[in-house]
């Protein structure tokens, strides 16, 4: 082995130690280059991130002790701005609960509504705040030109757009909240209102004036104080006149379909639709009760549920303007357009009576339509109130003042042609009697009171007696015209008898007849003995002096002289008993009692008379071939002949027609004052 000097060692050393040194800058060349392979990427999409990192950083081009001194400005402009975005996150994390159903947890859904509106009190409050601060450092940074020109601009649009908006802060949230809660509103009354339940019998009994009365139930308590919390967001909201619409809407329904029960169509009659008042009289006399029903149950149900729900929300008199139209809906305003209707009726003495009875409906309910209807907000139902009243206390006055110039028009017309009492007389009587009565009598002396009391003028009781007085009188006076009328004087003789009779029992104990005295009575009564005994001597008492027994004494030869007296005789009685039996037929005695007696009399006068002549002078003719011509009558057949007269026929009587002082001849009050017998 060959041996190296020491020199050659260290030559060898050197040269590994440089190879050593190559071979590793070699690797670092190696990792260097894969190193500036993967970069170049980096480096490429950083080369084009430069421009927008330049744009960024452009607006900010002041030195470093001018951008130490506006980062202050900057920290109190941003701390107001992120606060108000916090609470916009917060009212973000309220949809979810207030876009659910209220109805689920309504004390819950209340509360977060609360807090939605505490949350848009702090916006409302502070953004503008916040944008204030935003303006004042952009005015800064532009002041010192601190940042670019065209970034301020930027920025100085993006505010001014802040201010302008009118988009809601929260997105529309508390307004979707907010019709929820008017749908759940809506939805509580509709569950709990329910019509009244009124069975057909009830409402029959209501119709008739009778039957226990079915108060509505009123809503339940717990779903009134739902309705107070609901109405207390809503009223804090301005959304109490939804919440009042919505409380018309359903309650008003409600008290409609309450009174459907009753079966009101006969409100919606017009004027055209009817001639007068007896053709609606019936409806009149319902309207009063199911008025009365109306207002003290329905309405006064309505009142106080308003009350409770509605006073302690909004206005003072919210509830009461609530209240006004639920009953101008419901059905308040009908009832008062069906009376108007009734007081513009063409005028006939029956219309008193019915203007009457709606006077006193009306005055019944004075205190209730006052405290229920009084306020400013009834305004509509207080006029028409006040119009439907004068214009029935005006019609009935113009009607009862009239009656007298009524009764003194008739006087021309032509009496009845079958000599019965005049319907128009039974009408006035028994009208005057109405008139006096416990009934009528308090409310026309207050409707004449209220009258002259407009036109200044005191009232005196015996106004309305001397008035009924004066209209009897002309009644009286109309008799002696009418029984001149006729040309049959004994017919003239009936028609007074059966007028007088008809004063005397008919007024006899009542209301007119204690007006008018038993004086007064006493002497119709003699009138009518009077007038009786004239017709029966002037027309049956004639009969009896035709069967004269003078000259028919037999002697012996004198039987074929007797015969002929006798035919004559029959003959003759025939004769005048078939003319007055005729004639008669079509004549009346309106009263029973008067008829039968008067039958009675003609009987006793005739028949007796004729029996007894048959018995004696009748074989005389009853051999005779011609016997019938002269034994015609037996006396039974007279007797039913006689008791068959004086009965009213239909058809028979005359009418009079009732003329105004006008000249005008009204064909509603004919019907009131016909001539017809009256039937007892």
């Amino acid at each position: 082995m060959m041996r190296m000097v020491p020199g050659e060692r260290e030559g060898v050393a050197s040269l590994v130690a440089a190879r050593r040194s190559l071979r590793a800058s070699l690797d670092k060349s190696r990792a260097l280059s894969a190193a500036l392979a993967r970069t170049g990427p980096r480096l490429d999409e950083i080369q084009q991130r430069l421009p927008s990192l330049e744009a960024s950083v452009r607006p900010i081009r002041a030195h470093g002790d001018a951008l130490a001194a506006v980062g202050g400005h900057i920290h109190r402009a941003v701390g107001p701005a992120a606060a108000v975005l916090k609470v916009f996150d917060a009212v973000h994390g309220l949809e979810r609960p207030l876009l659910s159903d209220p109805g689920a947890d309504l004390p819950g859904y209340l509360s977060v509504l609360k807090r939605l509106e505490e949350a848009l009190r702090f916006l409302s409050d502070n953004c503008g705040l916040a944008i204030q601060w935003l303006d004042d450092i952009v005015d800064y940074l532009d002041d010192h030109s601190v940042a670019d020109p065209r970034f301020l601009c930027t920025l100085k649009t993006s505010i001014a757009a802040l201010k302008t908006s009118s988009s809601p802060l929260d997105g529309g949230l508390l307004d979707a909240a907010l019709d929820k809660l008017e749908a759940e509103f809506r939805r509580l009354l509709s569950d709990h209102s329910t019509p009244l339940p009124m069975p057909s019998s009830a409402a029959g009994d209501i119709a008739n004036g009778g039957g226990a009365v079915i108060a509505p139930a009123p809503l339940p308590v717990p779903v009134i104080h739902k309705l107070l919390a609901i109405l207390e967001r809503m009223t804090a909201n301005n959304r109490l006149d939804r919440c009042v619409a919505a409380y018309v809407d359903v309650r008003g329904s409600n008290v409609r379909a309450s009174l459907r029960a009753l079966d009101l169509d006969y409100l919606e009659i017009t004027p055209a639709e009817f001639d007068d008042v007896q053709s609606i009289e019936p409806h009149i006399d319902r309207w009063g009760r199911h008025l009365e029903f109306a207002v003290k149950h329905l309405f006064e149900a309505e009142y106080k549920l308003c009350a409770e729900v509605f006073e302690r929300a909004g206005p003072p008199d919210a509830w009461a303007a609530c209240f006004a139209e639920i009953a101008a809906q419901a059905g308040m305003l009908a009832f008062l357009r069906f009376g108007k209707t009734v007081a513009e009726a063409k005028k006939d003495p029956i219309k008193l009576l019915k203007l009457l009875d709606i006077f006193n409906s009306l005055n019944k309910l004075r205190l209730d339509f006052n405290r229920l209807f009084g306020g400013k907000v009834c305004v509509e139902i207080q006029n028409l109130t006040r119009d439907l009243i004068k214009r029935v206390i005006d019609g009935g006055c113009e009607i009862f003042w009239e009656l007298l110039v009524q009764v003194e028009l008739q006087r021309q017309s032509p009496p009845p042609s079958d000599g019965a009492v005049p319907r128009l007389v039974s009408f006035i009587t028994d009208y005057c009697n109405k008139l006096l009565g416990e009934d009528y009598r308090p409310i026309l002396t207050q409707v004449l009171i209220i009258h002259r009391s407009w036109k200044q003028e005191k009232f005196q009781e015996r106004l309305l007696t001397d008035a009924i007085h004066n209209i009897v009188k002309a009644l009286e006076a109309n008799f002696e015209t009418w029984s001149k009328g006729y040309e049959d004087t004994t017919l003239s003789f009936l028609f007074m008898m059966n007028t007088h009779w008809h004063f005397y029992k008919h007024l006899k104990g009542t209301k007119l007849g204690e007006l008018l005295g038993d004086a007064w009575l006493r002497e119709h009564e003699q009138y009518k003995e009077y007038y009786a005994a004239f017709f029966l001597r002037e027309t049956w008492g004639k009969l009896p002096s035709l069967l004269s027994r003078e000259g028919l004494i037999l002697f012996s030869g004198g039987r074929a002289t007797a015969r002929d007296l006798v035919k004559r005789r029959l003959k003759a009685f025939n004769e005048t008993f078939d003319e007055l039996y005729q004639k008669q037929s079509n004549w009346v005695i309106s009263d029973k009692d008067l008829r039968e007696k008067t039958c009675h009399l003609v009987v006793q006068a005739i028949v007796p008379v004729y029996r007894s002549y048959m018995q004696n002078y009748g074989p005389l003719v009853e051999q005779d071939a011609s016997a019938s011509k002269y034994a015609k009558y037996t006396p039974q057949t007279l007797e039913k002949m006689l008791t068959s007269l004086f009965h009213h026929k239909p058809g028979k009587s005359a009418s009079f027609r009732v003329r105004h002082s006008n000249g005008k001849v009204d064909s509603v009050m004919a019907s009131q004052f016909r001539s017809a017998s009256t039937v007892m």
